[in-house]
């Protein structure tokens, strides 16, 4: 009998090889003669042949050798479909379990020591979500089982919620690879290799990689729903909540889709960018430098708002179809939102509700008469001692334009230098430039305490006192996240305080959208555009068609003068992500128009790969760099190299013309030395 069963037993794991192998003993030829023989064997004895077959799957799954796709596929052949997939099922869990078992008492403490915040982070994350995040890795197969079984060894996972998980999430594609198994077992007795459960198998299996995470996301949702009382009929398809930039565009988009949208916007329409941001301190900023006093200043303020304030209007969305509230929007469930006393019932919620200034703890502060980005516009007169905190470019906009118009102006920076995340050569222009404005700056100075006109700093050589007629805090921005229901439906945050999303801007619940500045990682107005289109055509399509938005070429301004506008990535940046880069230069003192104007501060900075004309980031510094900017941000989008720019006609003279300057030196600098020189003797020769 045992003799019997090693015989059986060397015959299984024969076929395993001959399998894993792939070669052309995987015919119709040899299924009908090999196969046939061990399924004559598997009639013969079913008990010890399945529990022989078992305790191989068991043994090699310990032993984390990557044959498991064989062996499913040879349990469907030989055993079928019902019988091969219990056997798979439960031999497959028990054998990961060793697997993790094992790496837990071999591996996780060598695991701990060496990566000790990585497998914090682990920890953490298994704690709050273990068994669940577990399934969802089982579900999609695009990290090998074997890899999941050992790196889960090395987490805190329990055991019992391992063998769960593993159990619940592998069933699926268990059953689909047994189906294609026992398919190919059935090809000894039929003429045609293409059967139709084969095809059903063959095209389960391709359809997995796209099915798995459409079923994660429905476990997902429903485990989340569960508490939730999900309406039968809508009221809308969409609610928007925040009627700035991208409330606007998520609601323009889904209105020109026909869709049915609530915009709910508890102030003014356009929010911060229009009323108190990108407008505002544009214009602003044209009126200083054109010399204007500072009533006149204000009044080209007001008239820039009032210009572009139609575009925003609620008589235009409600034009679109958009039916728009006035008030405080507060999510009562995933599909309610209530809007002051009326209930909306939606398919689908979308939150724009952008962001609000930082107030920074600073003793004494609440005493005194400060402004922040929101509220400097409300000042009459012009400040003739104006203290600025924060050296960002929200900073150094402002410090410019009041300095232009008459005020004394400091700036205090906690950091050592002003506008910390560009390159250090940028810094050191802004501060020249401010310093020529007449702009006092106090980097590396941090506040201590503060009290009716007077800031107190303190900085490398000591404390010293600011006075000042008007505090400007320009520390940074926060995202709105409090104040119109986030909190009971406990949506997670992310480390600076955004709503998590996914690339799909979809939040833990699947039919919420978040966009722009609460959403991150950017506070633009141009990406909180970007991104609510992304939403709006996501919130109305999904699931049936997701669309992801790309963050390759995200573009970033300071509208002081001269401008400095980057894309992609900057030396700064670079360098502390390792990542290899060459750079070429060209400076607007070599500018035919820079030279004509008389204005030849600045340079174009251009990062590349090494050895190629890929564009990793641009930096540029000088007149109208912004509007410079667009044609390596279009570069960067669709991929275009160095080369491709260097073809284009640009009108001369222009500014943009530097675009091909640069291009130029980089083809100068990777010229074919070894080709000119041929070319060289080639000249020579064809002269005579």
């Amino acid at each position: 009998m045992i003799c019997r069963r090693f015989i059986l037993l060397a015959g299984l794991v024969l076929l395993f090889a001959v399998l894993a192998a792939g070669e052309h003993y995987l015919g119709p030829g040899w299924i009908s003669g090999e196969i046939g023989t061990l399924h004559g064997n598997v009639e013969a004895r079913p008990i010890a042949a399945a529990g022989l077959f078992f305790l191989a799957y068991v043994a090699l799954t310990a032993l984390s050798l990557p044959a498991s796709t064989v062996l499913t596929l040879a349990s469907g052949a030989l055993f079928g479909v019902v019988e091969g997939s219990i056997l798979v099922s439960f031999a497959a869990t028990i054998g990961a379990s060793l697997a993790f078992l094992a790496a837990r008492y071999l591996l996780r403490g060598f695991a701990l020591a060496r990566f000790p915040g990585w497998s914090a982070r682990i920890d953490a994350g298994i704690a709050k979500d273990g068994v669940f995040y577990l399934i969802s890795l089982r579900l999609v197969p695009a990290v090998p089982y074997f890899a999941v079984n050992l790196l889960a060894g090395l987490t805190s996972l329990s055991l019992s919620g391992f063998y769960l998980a593993s159990q619940i999430g592998m069933l699926p594609a268990t059953i689909i690879y047994v189906n294609a198994g026992a398919s190919l077992g059935g090809l000894a007795s039929h003429g045609a290799i293409l059967t139709p459960r084969l095809v059903t198998g063959l095209v389960l299996l391709a359809a997995l990689p796209l099915l798995a995470p459409r079923l994660r996301d429905a476990l997902t949702a429903r485990r989340f729903y569960a508490r939730w009382t999900k309406p039968k009929r809508f009221d809308c398809d969409i609610v928007v909540i925040g009627g700035g930039a991208a409330g606007l565009v998520a609601a323009y988009v889904a209105s020109a889709l026909k869709a049915r949208v609530t915009l709910i916007e508890r102030a003014a329409m356009g929010g911060d960018c229009l009323n108190t941001g990108c407008v505002p301190s544009k214009a602003l900023l044209h009126a200083a430098r054109a010399g204007l006093g500072f009533a006149q200043a204000k009044a080209a303020v007001t008239a820039a708002i009032a210009g572009i304030a139609p575009h925003d209007s609620i008589e235009r969305y409600a034009a679109l179809g958009v039916d728009v509230r006035h008030g405080q929007a507060f999510i009562e469930s995933p599909w309610q939102v209530r809007a002051g006393s009326d209930k909306i019932t939606t398919r689908a919620i979308i939150i724009a509700a952008g962001a609000a200034p930082v107030i920074p703890p600073i003793p004494g502060l609440a005493d005194c008469t400060y402004a922040t980005s929101e509220t400097l516009w409300d000042i009459e007169a012009l400040p003739a001692r104006l203290v600025i905190l924060g050296g960002g470019p929200i900073g150094c906009e402002m410090a410019q334009a009041f300095a232009q118009l008459g005020s004394r102006v400091t700036v205090v920076e906690a950091a050592p230098r002003l506008m910390l995340r560009e390159d250090d050569e940028v810094s050191v222009l802004m501060a020249e430039t401010l310093s020529a404005n007449g702009v006092k700056l106090l980097t590396a100075h941090r506040p201590i305490a503060a009290q009716p006109g007077m800031l107190r700093v303190e900085g490398p050589d000591g404390a010293c006192d600011l006075p000042f007629d008007r505090l400007l805090l320009a520390v940074g921005r926060k995202p709105r996240i409090s104040g119109y229901g986030l909190e009971a439906l406990g949506l997670p945050l992310n480390k600076p305080g955004t709503i998590e999303t996914n690339p799909w801007l979809q939040t833990l619940y699947p039919n919420i959208f978040a966009c722009g500045d609460v959403a991150g990682p950017y506070q633009f107005t141009h990406m909180a555009g970007y991104q609510a289109g992304f939403a709006a055509l996501n919130a109305l399509l999904a699931p049936f068609w997701r669309l992801r938005p790309r963050y390759t070429a995200v573009p970033a301004v300071t509208f002081t003068s001269p401008e400095i506008a980057r894309v992609g990535l900057n030396e700064r940046e670079a360098v502390e992500r390792h990542i290899a880069y060459k750079v070429t230069r060209y400076d607007f003192s070599e500018l035919d128009r820079a030279i004509a104007e008389g204005d030849i501060v600045g340079f174009v900075k251009v990062l590349t790969k090494p050895r190629s004309d890929k564009i990793l980031g641009v930096t540029i510094a000088g007149a109208h760099a912004g509007e410079m900017l667009t044609g390596f941000i279009i570069a960067m989008q669709y991929n275009l190299g160095l080369k491709k720019l260097l073809g284009v006609i640009y009108p001369y003279p222009t500014r943009s013309e530097a675009i091909r300057a640069v291009a130029g030196k980089w083809r100068q600098d990777h010229a074919p030395k070894r080709a000119l020189v041929w070319l060289e003797r080639l000249h020579r020769w064809r002269r005579g």
